[in-house]
C-alpha cells in the first residue's frame, strides 16, 4: 500500500499489510488523536496541527515509527518532546512499541501548519 497524506500538516502514514484495513484505520485515527494531546509548551497548538509530525509508520507487528521535527533545532524541549510523543502513542490500543526519530530534513516552516494552528496562533 502507498503512504497517504491528507494535507500540509498530515504525516505520511505507511500501513502494514498484515493489519486488517478497519483496524489500521482505527489505529491511525487513534494515533493522530494521541499526537494531538502533545503540545509544545511555548506554542498554544498541538504538534500535529503545527506540522511537526513528518511520518507515521505502522509495521505488520503493530510497531509504530514516527519521524518528527521541531519548530527550531534549539527548541528547549528538544530532549523531552520525543518521550512525550512516545508516551502518548504508546497508550493507543494495539500499538506494541513506539520509536520516535527526530529529523530536521526538510526543515520545518509555517507552510506545514494546519488552518487550525494558524487560527490559534493568529498567523494569517
Amino acid at each position: 500500500m502507498t503512504p497517504t497524506q491528507d494535507g500540509p500538516n498530515a504525516p505520511q502514514v505507511s500501513p502494514g499489510s498484515a493489519i486488517p484495513p478497519e483496524e489500521l484505520d482505527r489505529m491511525t485515527d487513534d494515533i493522530i488523536a494521541a499526537l494531538k494531546t502533545v503540545y509544545d509548551p511555548e506554542i498554544p497548538s498541538d504538534i500535529y496541527e503545527l506540522g511537526l509530525i513528518y511520518r507515521v509508520d505502522i509495521d505488520d507487528e503493530r510497531n509504530v515509527t514516527i519521524d518528527m521535527t521541531l519548530t527550531a533545532p534549539g527548541c528547549p524541549v528538544a530532549g523531552e518532546m520525543p518521550g512525550w510523543v512516545e508516551n502518548a502513542v504508546s497508550t493507543v490500543q494495539g500499538v506494541q512499541n513506539v520509536q520516535v526519530n527526530m529529523v530536521f530534513d526538510p526543515p520545518w516552516d509555517q507552510s506545514r501548519m494546519s488552518d487550525e494552528a494558524r487560527v490559534a496562533l493568529d498567523m494569517w
